[in-house]
């Protein structure tokens, strides 16, 4: 699910090496142009195919995984078979499971994975669980939650719609995603394998605005 250019473009920038498989041809050249445009010394390594056969396609051992998966049918992508923004849950779900075992065997010990997800509700208006559902799918391949942030959107016209979608259907309107980091191996040997981070500057900041 590499999506856009940013997390390859900014990984790229940063001196890292970076590989993204995403199923639309489309995306992957729209990313290949804007990789070429701003990183001129490290270019990110997009490919084009089915995460299903990210093995075949990415096979290796990796340091970080980081992704925004499709929320189910919230955005259907695609009309192909293989796009499972077009699978029902149930469906969907399996093959997404699937997709996060095999990535999660390349994943090297001790090492973190982001995902970046929001529930989202069925045709009756029900939410899926979706959240859960992802939490699960790391559960089960060793891979376990160690934090949770909440990524707080841009409130647009959410304030418009969130009266009439109460009015009508109690509904309360969803100003955020979850962002999953999950943790392979023994979180005590974080501390060996991640450097001490300076984060002087947050007191600078507060410095400032005060």
């Amino acid at each position: 699910f590499a999506g856009g250019s940013v997390r390859g473009v900014v990984a790229s920038l940063l001196g890292k090496d970076y590989t993204g498989v995403d199923l639309s041809s489309r995306q992957i050249e729209a990313n290949e142009q804007q990789g070429r445009d701003l990183c001129k010394d490290k270019q990110p390594h997009w490919i084009n195919g089915n995460s299903v056969n990210i093995k075949e396609l990415a096979g290796g051992e990796y340091d970080f995984i980081f992704s925004c998966p499709p929320y189910a049918d919230l955005e259907v992508y695609s009309d192909a078979k293989e796009d499972i923004s077009n699978m029902p849950y149930k469906q969907f779900i399996e093959v997404y499971n699937q997709i996060i075992k095999k990535s999660c065997d390349q994943l090297k010990e001790d090492r973190f994975a982001v995902f970046v997800v929001g529930d989202v509700r069925d045709k009756k208006g029900f939410y899926q669980n979706f959240v859960s559902d992802t939490i699960m799918a790391f559960w089960n391949c060793g891979v376990i939650l160690y934090n949770e942030m909440i990524l707080v959107n841009a409130v647009g016209s959410l304030a418009i719609r969130a009266g009439k979608q109460f009015s009508a259907g109690r509904k309360v309107g969803k100003q955020h995603q979850n962002v999953l980091v999950f943790y392979k191996g023994n979180p005590k040997n974080i501390k060996a394998n991640y450097p001490e981070l300076d984060l002087s500057y947050i007191s600078e900041m507060n410095e400032e605005i005060n």
